[in-house]
């Protein structure tokens, strides 16, 4: 498993930060909420889904795993990470989703993780509202941040999407942002300004 790692290296506090499915680790958005996640003091560590790793080998684009094997694979880069750190569990989309799914079925006793994030919270597919990626999310026990653009086709402000969510979890809408935050120029505002917002909230989130 191949990891990036950027922030304080005694850091009492760790992101373990997941990709979507069509971006790797390093990607603009990725790399930026790393940077600015990092500078107020919190660890970030991004890890590749190994679809995504074969996908950098090879150059052929391949769809994502399974979802038993992307949270096997998130729950390896969980023990991978300092004992003696607080540990949240985040992603982009799909590695949201995933990091909540994983946070609602830790093991009894793992005192370690303190909180999941989701950033661009994939509630439904595209114009299939029905079609809800909920059932787990009113089950997990730990606080929860889900940062989502008010136009987000996967779920946007106007569907109200934080009836979904328990009372641990919070929602925090970006100002007219799509699916990856961000925002149309008629706004007035940029995707930069969006991004930065959606990670000092969580960053916030974490320190508080």
């Amino acid at each position: 498993m191949r990891f990036m790692v950027d922030g304080p290296e005694q850091a009492g506090k760790v992101l373990l930060f997941a990709h979507g499915a069509g971006a790797p680790m390093d990607s603009d958005f990725m790399s930026f909420i790393t940077q600015e996640v990092s500078a107020g003091g919190v660890k970030v560590v991004r890890f590749e889904f190994p679809y995504m790793q074969e996908r950098r080998d090879t150059g052929k684009k391949r769809p994502p795993d399974r979802q038993e094997k992307l949270l096997n694979c998130f729950a390896e880069a969980l023990e991978n990470c300092p004992s003696d750190t607080e540990v949240f569990l985040a992603g982009k989309s799909m590695g949201g989703r995933m990091a909540s799914m994983l946070a609602a079925d830790l093991p009894e006793g793992d005192a370690r993780v303190r909180g999941w994030l989701a950033f661009g919270y994939p509630f439904h597919p595209p114009g299939k509202p029905e079609k809800l990626r909920t059932e787990h999310l009113m089950n997990i026990p730990l606080p929860g941040l889900v940062l989502q653009g008010e136009r987000d086709p996967f779920g946007g402000r106007s569907e109200n999407m934080e009836q979904y969510l328990n009372e641990q979890s919070a929602m925090v809408w970006l100002p007219d942002g799509n699916h990856d935050l961000a925002p149309r120029k008629a706004s007035g505002l940029t995707k930069e300004q969006n991004w930065r917002t959606a990670a000092q909230a969580a960053l916030a989130f974490m320190l508080r």
